[in-house]
């Protein structure tokens, strides 16, 4: 068993890295998509040692987006982008935009994944399609996440400035779907469904960037998300202000503690040593 000045010197440490981790949960209060830290402790009879911080993955409140090609997530799963290389990376953040080809991107230019649907909105897996109950029933199956996605586009007609030629405006509905309309709106077709996936584990996703997650084996293999996708809106921070308050008061006594511990058996050590010399 260690001594209690081990003890003491790993408790500094481990309340410093907490104060630093409600720090950041503070200061990101109203950043869109941002997810909480987690910070829990495993004791040892030899002392207590921090395990990794973990995410948050609980429901942020919605808010007005910056444009209506904005998408919100209401449930259970995460976004989906892919990068130029195919790198996949999963995301709550759906503060997405179509650039001047029509191509649907995050704001670092990665493209957001869906899939391809027929004329009846029924998702296309090759030349086959999907029945939609048979889509959402193999979900916790992971079956269903196994349809290819495809990258989001509406390229837009040079010519006549329409997405896909013919579609004057777009619009997003509860399911995922997104339409192109035309004929002032008396057409409505569905295009897409925007892939929606999430983990058996997702606390255990690995953050490779501000809000954007990779799998790990923790977490487990991806299945279909279940939850609303609305348009023009974007989820807000998941941060409980009044809970990260009360933990970095306590976080602060801790480390008080822990440093006068250290001071006390400095002192103590000190004492001995001239002791010892006399």
């Amino acid at each position: 068993m260690r001594d209690a000045f081990i003890n003491a010197l790993n408790t500094q440490k481990i309340t410093a890295n907490w104060v630093t981790d409600i720090s950041e949960n503070l200061v990101n209060v109203y950043t869109p998509g941002y997810r909480e830290k987690k910070f829990t402790f495993k004791t040892f009879l030899d002392g207590s040692v921090a395990n990794n911080s973990l995410r948050n993955v609980g429901q942020g409140k919605s808010s007005p987006g910056t444009s209506d090609e904005n998408i919100y997530l209401e449930g259970n799963g995460f976004f989906v982008l892919r990068n130029d290389q195919g790198r996949i990376v999963y995301t709550r953040l759906g503060e997405f935009k179509f650039d001047s080809e029509g191509v649907y991107r995050s704001k670092d230019g990665q493209t957001v994944q869906g899939y391809i649907l027929n004329d009846k909105g029924e998702i296309m897996n090759g030349a086959k399609p999907i029945d939609a109950e048979d889509f959402v029933d193999t979900a916790f199956d992971g079956g269903a996440a196994s349809v290819p996605t495809t990258n989001i586009k509406l390229w837009i007609d040079p010519s006549n400035g329409k997405y896909l030629g013919k579609y004057e405006e777009f619009e997003f509905k509860d399911d995922g779907i997104l339409y192109g309309k035309a004929d002032g709106g008396k057409i409505r077709t569905p295009l897409y469904k925007v892939a929606v996936i999430n983990f058996h584990n997702p606390q255990e996703l690995f953050e490779v960037a501000d809000g954007q997650f990779i799998e790990t084996e923790e977490s487990g293999k991806p299945v279909v998300g279940r939850g609303e996708v609305r348009g023009g809106l974007l989820e807000l921070s998941n941060v409980d202000f009044d809970a990260n308050t009360a933990f970095y008061q306590q976080a602060q006594m801790q480390l008080e503690l822990a440093n006068q511990l250290i001071k006390s058996h400095k002192q103590l050590l000190q004492n001995a040593i001239e002791l010892m010399s006399s």
